[in-house]
């Protein structure tokens, strides 16, 4: 049994998993339940960014032209704004997308029609862009938006987000920082905001080329060399053209075929351990880059990019969460859940209570195990102790000890798989994977008499079973509606004896997780 001395000084750790979280649109910002729900993850989970599309989309106005005459308008957008330094969030300004005025095409996306084409004078675009950061700057103070990050774009390299070409985005990030950094230098500008990594050549020329794609030929996908999208061409751009760059951001989603559904094939997971492998691909790129200094924002990230994956809502997410968060503590500047709720409309609105959404609150704020994985985690000291497989040691700043307890069965070799909206009994599968796992240790050097408290998250009292239980109803009653928000997490009390050792034992079954806590 391993012997953990809570005296010990430890090794420092950062909480990267609370630096940033998504939401859906700025216009979903302006609703009640979206501030409500917001303010309460921020409070639990300690979410310090938030980064959305749709900043100058078409429901926000931000600018009208009219007889050549351009009038902008920054009311809709200082609304969302205001209530995020309100509650103590900061943005990650994502530039996007397209106002019609400024258009060059019609090409849309969601149901919302966001526009992704390249503007039709980039020149309105970097003086609309310049004006905005100079607003920004005029109304809440340079200090504070020198903390913020503008990212240029979202997933330029997806025909669906963004119709032009690379070398048109390209030209789009150097106009936008130049026209940031006109305002002040010393504001954080980067992208490319590309999407998930890739094991062939579809996106090195100009456009997708799908005949290139190899996913769709193998079963098995871990075999091939995965390696981050426009990266190096853009780190090649930026430094032939002596353009700043703050921070990188890529979103390393662990599947291929899950967003763009070319090729009529469904979504394959990769390996548990696939982030890790993107994000070492990505440190060594960089580091051998004239931008070695750039910090690493992932700015989208979870199991599966689908707003229609059961996955997101069952109690593997939870544990999917906390193991990949602890592997790549550390390496990164943050890793941003996408989003925290399901007042998401990317495919209009869900259409049940639990419809595989993004969030980790569902539409009525009821909290799924994902939330509960962001809550333990927040919950951390920063300082490790020690950390085995199936659990971390920690203690904060006062010598309270604090341990998250997780089990990914090992028997799970994949990132758990994609389960699409529409036939849940897939999960079953997933969650039926493992056996129970004994976790034991002795925590030393504690107060004579120390109280702990576990809380535990099992498959009966997490709120997507229990809906499933009550028959998966499509339209909640109010007492269903509370029942399912007043689950609470399995308590259990532990005591250190006389000497000041806690002798701990745990029966964790596959995919739950646990926060053990020494009481003050």
């Amino acid at each position: 049994m391993r012997v953990i001395d809570s005296k010990k000084e430890g090794r420092k750790i950062t909480h990267t998993w609370s630096t940033c979280v998504g939401a859906g649109r700025a216009g979903e910002g302006l609703r009640s339940q979206w501030r409500q729900q917001l303010q309460e993850a921020v409070k639990d989970c300690g979410f310090k960014y938030i980064r959305f599309h749709g900043l100058l989309a078409e429901d926000m106005f931000p600018i009208n032209i009219k007889n050549g005459k351009i009038q902008y308008n920054w009311y809709y957008i200082d609304e969302v704004y205001d209530y995020l330094n309100e509650i103590g969030i900061r943005p990650i300004v994502e530039l996007g997308f397209m106002p019609s005025d400024l258009a060059s095409g019609t090409d849309t996306c969601f149901w919302w029609k966001g526009n992704i084409t390249p503007p039709k004078d980039f020149e309105l675009w970097k003086k609309m862009i310049f004006e905005l950061t100079q607003h920004f700057v005029e109304r809440y103070g340079l200090e504070e938006v020198s903390k913020w990050y503008f990212e240029v774009w979202n997933e330029p390299n997806l025909g669906g987000f963004w119709s032009g070409t690379k070398s048109e985005y390209f030209h789009l990030y150097k106009v936008s920082v130049e026209a940031i950094k006109s305002v002040n230098k010393d504001l954080k500008v980067g992208g490319p905001a590309t999407s998930n990594f890739v094991p062939d050549d579809r996106f090195d020329s100009e456009i997708e080329d799908i005949s290139k794609q190899k996913t769709h030929l193998l079963e098995d996908i871990d075999s091939l060399e995965w390696k981050g999208v426009w990266i190096e061409d853009f780190l090649k751009y930026c430094n032939d053209n002596h353009l700043p760059m703050d921070f990188i951001s890529t979103h390393p989603y662990p599947t291929d075929f899950a967003l763009d559904g070319q090729m009529h094939s469904k979504g394959k997971s990769r390996k548990v351990d696939a982030v890790y492998e993107d994000i070492s691909w990505l440190l060594k790129v960089v580091s051998e880059s004239n931008y070695k200094d750039a910090e690493i924002h992932l700015s989208e990230w979870s199991s599966s990019p689908s707003s229609r994956d059961y996955s997101h809502d069952c109690l593997a997410e939870a544990a999917y969460i906390i193991k990949t968060n602890l592997r790549c503590n550390g390496m990164i500047d943050s890793l941003s859940y996408w989003v925290f709720t399901d007042v998401f409309e990317e495919s209009g609105g869900g259409p049940e209570p639990f419809h595989g959404g993004f969030g980790l609150m569902n539409m009525h704020g009821i909290k799924k195990a994902s939330y509960y994985a962001y809550k333990m985690l927040n919950a951390l000291g920063d300082k490790e102790l020690d950390q085995e497989e199936n659990y971390i040691v920690t203690k904060d700043q006062d010598g309270q000890v604090k341990v998250l307890l997780y089990h990914y069965p090992e028997e799970m070799k994949k990132t758990i798989p994609i389960v699409y909206y529409g036939d849940v009994t897939p999960i079953d599968e997933v969650l039926n994977i493992g056996r129970t796992k004994k976790i034991a240790f002795n925590l030393e050097n504690l107060k004579p008499n120390a109280k702990f408290e576990l809380q535990l998250l099992g498959n009966y009292n997490n709120p997507f079973t229990v809906w499933r239980d009550m028959g998966m109803p499509n339209n909640l009653t109010k007492k269903q509606e509370k029942e399912l928000k007043e689950l609470k997490l399995y308590k259990k009390s532990y005591y250190a004896d006389e000497q000041g050792t806690l002798n701990f034992t745990l029966d964790l079954k596959p995919w739950e997780v646990a926060l053990l806590e020494e009481e003050v």
